[in-house]
């Protein structure tokens, strides 16, 4: 009977069927995670991820090792039949190992015609029909050997071809060019090092596991150039755990009759468009006065962004400046993770050596047997031959006289005791072939075949000559390709920092802060010189004003349990005549944030008192919001349970006078309020209020609070219920607070 056909409607409103989520993920998430993992994102032993290794032997059985040039096209369009992706993305990946896009010190495939630049974002790469590649010379240490079973085949995606599941090389590839990959849950990079450090890294390495590798292959190096900030503890973390970051800056010189700098190296880690556009960012914030104008000036002769500088300007120090606030200096994360016999694993430089070498040694050992068999199988036929030899005549008679062709090798078995595959060979001899002189020559090499499998066999058994012929081919490779060094180090003393107080100018300077949060920092001469009242806006008033120093940091507390840092010197110097910088526009305050409070300081000495509306004090150190970087907001600067009715700054403990709203005056003197550690505490009850729904409204110090007799409202201890406020003491400003 036909199923019947569902409607959409029943399609849509079907029930939906559940299924347990671990279950999902193990049936449908976990094999593409494995095969991003695996098939995809992480390089393996060789060095190559499976996206390199296709091109790379697609390119070797196009014989374009040594062969002419032909268009990348051709390539990508063969590059399919192992890699089932789009053309694009098989092309992006060629790209990268081209010598044109100087991605890597030692590139994989020579190339003619734009193929765009590792340091820079925006310089896109030609078509694939209009650029030509070929292997580069190097590559002959990828390929050597290979038809010799070195390394395991497999069926390609639809089997109907062989592709190698890793390429035989010579050399530890996999820290001479840089790798870099992101996979699901985990991700790999891998930074370059010199081919003639690595090599002798490996060597020092199978000679004594103990040795220092940092003798040899002291940091890592980049095709960019530019210079290490280094640090032989840092680096040495790095070397043996797999993880780490180090600091990397450009190098620039002066020119002086132009008046500009000339950056020549850049960190491998950033781009020219990157490093250009945070310098005009922060020319347009003002920051950065020095500068007129920043351009990229790479043509012919090499890289070049080229920075005009203002007349007076000392070019060190400014660069010292850039170093600090752009991409001119930056930071390489390393995190070297590689697929061993398809396991993801992190490794420190002397591990990955390690399984580079076992991984070596396996391939050689795989060449070896090939010879060896080859060799074997030769020595077989040859020793057939000598033993005719000894009767040719016989050998033809018995050629003659078989009657049936069938016969042939086994009368020649019979007839001279061989077996079937050295009857074979005698048998496909050719007449004239068939001479002493030719048997003579052939059956000479017997003994030569002897000695070589003799010494194959030998190097085959002993893990010692192996490791001397490894450390033979990386010499030989050290001296064919070896370049110098091109990223420089710089150590001591020779690493200046950028401290921006050294180039802050300090000078006195009176602050003043309004209720609706506006800021005005006004020098002392512009403040003597003027006649002119505060302009505020309508309603606004002035609530603190501070003399200070332009070099001191600033703290803005708000309604919303937040403080914000900045220094004086980001605010630029006011007039009273002006409205000043609205702190929460530039701050970039939360919505319906307000300032409450600010705090001027330089050594964060002294003291905070927070006053609550439920009549408890919290007495906490200055120091406590200070911090080594340069946060500009932190969270949690006090309590945030209770509405917070005062804030004020301590230099010292002092008397205060709190105010409540059912006309309750306490007058005390703050050492009786324990200092407490945590920022965002309660602090402890200093105003006991008895009648249901009060609270306190005002803090005061005691000189401020217009009290005369302020022994009255004293206590000795807390908390406290505090005096109705006398008559006598009452001002105008007092009775307006409690009428309120």
């Amino acid at each position: 009977m036909a199923k019947k056909k569902q409607t959409v409607e029943e399609i849509i409103y079907a029930p939906i069927e559940e299924q347990p989520i671990c279950e999902t993920l193990e049936k449908n998430y976990m094999p593409y995670a494995m095969s991003v993992i695996v098939s995809r994102a992480i390089p393996e032993i060789d060095g190559l991820k499976p996206s390199h290794r296709k091109l790379l032997y697609t390119m070797y059985k196009m014989g374009l090792l040594g062969g002419k040039l032909t268009k990348s096209a051709n390539v990508v369009g063969q590059t399919m039949k192992l890699n089932p992706h789009g053309d694009s993305a098989i092309y992006e990946t060629m790209v990268r190992l081209t010598t044109g896009n100087e991605t890597l010190l030692h590139p994989l495939v020579e190339s003619k015609g734009n193929f765009g630049k590792q340091y820079s974002r925006d310089m896109a790469y030609a078509a694939s029909r209009y650029t030509e590649v070929r292997l580069d010379s190097i590559c002959q240490e990828f390929f050597g050997d290979i038809h010799k079973n070195t390394v395991p085949f497999v069926d390609n995606y639809d089997g109907e071809m062989k592709e190698p599941v890793l390429l035989p090389v010579a050399f530890p590839n996999i820290l001479v060019n840089p790798n870099q990959g992101i996979a699901v849950g985990m991700a790999s990079n891998i930074c370059s090092f010199n081919l003639r450090e690595v090599c002798e890294a490996t060597i020092l390495r199978m000679k004594d596991p103990k040795a220092d590798l940092l003798e040899v292959m002291p940091a890592p190096d980049f095709p960019l150039g530019a210079e290490i900030l280094y640090n032989p503890e840092q680096m040495r973390e790095i070397y043996n755990t797999g993880r780490g970051s180090f600091k990397m800056r450009a190098k620039y010189h002066y020119d002086a009759k132009n008046h500009c700098i000339e950056i020549t190296e850049i960190p491998y880690s950033t781009t020219c468009e990157a490093i250009i556009g945070k310098i005009m960012e922060l020319i347009k914030a003002n920051k950065l006065r020095e500068i007129s104008d920043a351009r990229d000036e790479t043509g012919l002769e090499g890289f070049r962004i080229t920075i005009d500088i203002k007349r007076g300007t000392d070019p060190d120090a400014l660069m010292l400046k850039l170093f600090k606030m752009t991409p001119l200096e930056d930071s390489f994360s390393c995190n070297f993770n590689i697929l061993i016999d398809n396991v993801p694993k992190v490794m420190g430089v002397a591990e990955i050596l390690d399984e580079w070498v076992k991984f070596r040694s396996k391939c050689l050992k795989n060449s070896l047997k090939y010879d060896i068999d080859r060799k074997s199988e030769k020595l077989h036929l040859l020793t057939g031959l000598k033993k005719i030899l000894l009767d040719i005549d016989k050998a033809i008679s018995i050629i003659r006289h078989t009657e049936r062709e069938d016969d042939v090798v086994p009368n020649l078995m019979h007839g001279f005791e061989l077996d079937r595959i050295q009857a074979e060979y005698v048998a496909e001899i050719k007449l004239r072939y068939l001479n002493r002189e030719y048997i003579l020559n052939r059956t000479n090499e017997i003994e030569k075949l002897l000695e070589e499998i003799d010494e194959l066999q030998k190097i085959l058994d002993s893990e010692r000559e192996l490791k001397k012929l490894i450390i033979k081919q990386l010499t030989a490779i050290a001296k064919k390709y070896g370049k110098d060094r091109r990223t420089t180090l710089a150590t001591g003393e020779e690493i200046e920092e950028y401290h921006e107080d050294d180039y802050i100018e300090d000078y006195p300077v009176t602050v003043f802060v309004t209720r609706d949060g506006y800021f005005k920092k006004v020098t002392a001469i512009s403040l003597r010189s003027t006649t002119n009242e505060h302009k505020l806006k309508e309603g606004d008033a002035v609530v603190q004003e501070m003399e200070a120093m332009n070099k001191q940091e600033v703290l803005f507390f708000t309604n919303q349990s937040t403080v914000y840092k900045a220094r004086l010197s980001d605010f630029p110097d006011g007039k009273v005549s002006a409205m000043g910088e609205y702190i929460p526009g530039v701050l970039g305050f939360e919505e319906n944030e307000k300032l409450l409070y600010t705090v001027i300081t330089s050594d964060y000495k002294g003291l905070m008192l927070f006053s609550f509306e439920n009549g408890k004090m919290a007495k906490v150190e200055l120091s406590g919001y200070a911090t080594k970087t340069n946060r500009r907001k932190l969270i949690n600067a006090y309590s945030d349970k209770v509405p917070v009715c005062d804030i004020r700054f301590l230099a010292e403990d002092r008397e205060i006078v709190a105010f409540a709203d059912n006309r309750k005056v306490l007058s005390l003197n703050t050492d009786k309020i324990p200092l407490k550690t945590t920022k965002s505490t309660q602090g402890v009850q200093v105003m006991k209020l008895t009648k249901k729904g009060a609270k306190m409204v005002r803090v005061q110090f005691s000189e401020e609070s217009g009290i005369e007799n302020i022994k009255y409202y004293q206590t000795k201890n807390i908390p406290a219920v505090g005096s109705f406020l006398k008559k006598e003491d009452s001002s105008e400003q007092q009775m307006s607070l409690f009428e309120e």
